[in-house]
């Protein structure tokens, strides 16, 4: 059974940076690829960034200069480092794995919540 767990999750002040990290199991954690993504209520959710198991990477424009995704196979484990962050950066952010770096997979954690106040 594939568990995603997201961990990480704070209240922060605009400006500051928060890292964000998921722990996999129950898959081949290395040939996955590994995506961020957010949602807050009423939208849908979004892709942030993601990775694949080689490094390769992909972000979405807003997040594109201010955050970093990566990950350690060997752990497997994958951050999202986040700076610089705005109000508008305040949603539930989500790992995900098994899709693309443009689409999302199957698995989904169950979220951490990034608030940040202005």
């Amino acid at each position: 059974q594939v568990q995603l767990v997201e961990s990480g999750g704070d209240l922060v002040q605009a400006g500051e940076s928060l890292k964000v990290s998921c722990t996999a199991s129950g898959l081949i954690f290395s040939i996955n690829v590994i995506g961020w993504y957010r949602q807050v209520p009423g939208k849908q959710r979004e892709l942030v960034a993601s990775i694949t198991g080689r490094g390769a990477t992909n972000y979405a424009d807003f997040a594109r200069g201010r955050f970093t995704v990566s990950r350690v196979n060997a752990k497997n484990s994958a951050f999202l480092q986040m700076s610089s962050l705005k109000p508008e950066d305040t949603a539930v952010y989500y790992c995900n794995a098994g899709g693309s770096l443009t689409s999302p997979g199957f698995h989904w954690g169950q979220g951490t919540q990034v608030t940040v106040s202005a």
